[in-house]
């Protein structure tokens, strides 16, 4: 598995989103927060942000709100949206072989018991990233005494 740039970002980008909202699991009192602001905590690319924030909002994991109050807010509670839910919706599959999904990847002859390795692999990365949420990060925070 290759952790893009775009991956990364969304990843904070939704957790900085989570913890401004409300509180792990739930959704928060109508704040929003604007992509400036992400761009800034984040240091993300303001111009790049603006496509990962529009593919996490396609994949109904943000919903946006025009004007100056304006901003984002997550779709979802922070404890329902996982780490796949986002690295999916910035980079299609989780693995990928030749950049090709591990699952179309084919092999024969001597190499036939790859495509059993590829997949297992997906299956490994599935199951951390599918497993974990917002939340979990959020509350598995260290914080500062």
């Amino acid at each position: 598995m290759y952790v893009s740039a775009r991956a990364d970002y969304a990843l904070r980008a939704m957790l900085a989103v989570a913890d401004v909202t409300g509180s792990p699991g739930r959704t928060g009192g109508g704040e929003l927060v604007k992509a400036a602001s992400l761009a800034e905590s984040q240091q993300i690319p303001h111009s790049f942000l603006q496509g990962i924030l529009l593919d996490l909002r396609r994949a109904d994991l943000l919903h946006s709100h025009r004007g100056t109050d304006g901003g984002y807010a997550l779709a979802r509670p922070a404890d329902e949206i996982s780490v796949g839910d986002v690295l999916r919706a910035v980079g299609g599959t989780l693995t990928s072989v030749r950049g090709l999904p591990a699952d179309s990847a084919g092999y024969h002859g001597v190499a036939t018991g790859l495509r059993d390795v590829w997949l297992a692999v997906h299956g490994a990365i599935a199951l951390v990233v599918d497993r974990t949420t917002l939340a979990d990060l959020l509350a598995d925070r260290v914080t500062p005494h």
